[in-house]
């Protein structure tokens, strides 16, 4: 199954099509700034506008090791640690990610804020307490055993570490169309609701600080967007095209029908592992 989930996201020419698209952007392959690749190394709903608002809501401190599961090409990683000046470790289950990540982050010079390695949720290669805070954007949707994952994150986080997700949850109204920008069928998702996902985060020992739905605020991204291409302007978000190529205009389209009729549900939660301060 992990083979499967992996391949849904590599082809293989991952970096010489990111190369290509930034030159068509008018940016420099070789010396991209952070701006330049933002469109494309944000791989989740909404890109760097949705990196920002889960920064918002991190008690992260300078110094901090944090953890990001699901880094994907490291976007997120890289504005994390550059933001509060910690250390990010990223993991993700796809290799070519995780190479693309590191190539990325030795172009911006940040391999000493941030690292990637290849990696499984569910029995994650550190020690016990080995992290002061962890976050996941758009990655449970690929995992059966979210209580095993949310076990295996409180085993790494220390007393009182945080926790920030950003994912899909399943709404009402039946199954989903696929594909979509996880999953090409039924096999490799597995959504649950928000109130299975709350549930379950408490059953594994975190306390649930903050829990909403970020539907709002995908509608008027989408607003925002059309608006954009009518113009003639490239959308803000181009990682799903850069990654699934012919697939995403379908997996898009999928995707915001789900979002429109409510089978599928944007959450966004903070919660805290027991043994420390209160999140603010």
């Amino acid at each position: 199954m992990d083979g499967e989930v992996s391949a849904h996201y590599s082809r293989g020419d991952l970096l010489a099509r990111l190369r290509a698209a930034l030159a068509e952007d008018g940016a420099d392959p070789d010396r991209p700034t952070p701006d330049a690749l933002a469109p494309y190394d944000h791989f989740h709903g909404r890109g760097l506008e949705a990196t920002l608002e889960t920064a918002r809501l991190m008690p992260a401190r300078a110094n901090d090791r944090i953890l990001d599961i699901g880094s994907g090409l490291g976007g997120p990683a890289r504005y994390v640690a550059n933001r509060f000046r910690c250390h990010v470790t990223g993991i993700d289950l796809t290799p070519e990610f995780c190479e693309v990540a590191r190539h990325l982050t030795a172009l911006l010079k940040l391999e000493d804020r941030t690292t990637f390695e290849v990696g499984d949720a569910l029995a994650m290669p550190f020690a016990a307490a080995s992290f002061d805070g962890a976050y996941s954007m758009n990655t449970s949707m690929n995992i059966a055993d979210k209580a095993a994952m949310y076990r295996e994150i409180d085993r790494v986080l220390k007393p009182g570490g945080w926790l920030v997700l950003s994912e899909v949850a399943k709404g009402e109204g039946g199954e989903i169309d696929y594909p979509t920008a996880w999953a090409d069928s039924p096999r490799t998702s597995f959504l649950c609701t928000p109130e299975e996902t709350r549930a379950g985060l408490v059953a594994a020992g975190f306390e649930v600080v903050r829990f909403r739905s970020t539907l709002e605020q995908i509608r008027a991204f989408g607003d925002r967007s059309r608006a954009m291409v009518k113009r003639g302007e490239k959308p803000p978000h181009r990682a799903v095209m850069l990654i699934h190529g012919d697939k995403a205009k379908a997996s898009m389209a999928n995707t915001i029908r789900g979002f429109a009729d409510g089978r599928m549900v944007p959450i966004e939660v903070l919660c805290r592992k027991a043994g420390g301060a209160s999140a603010g």
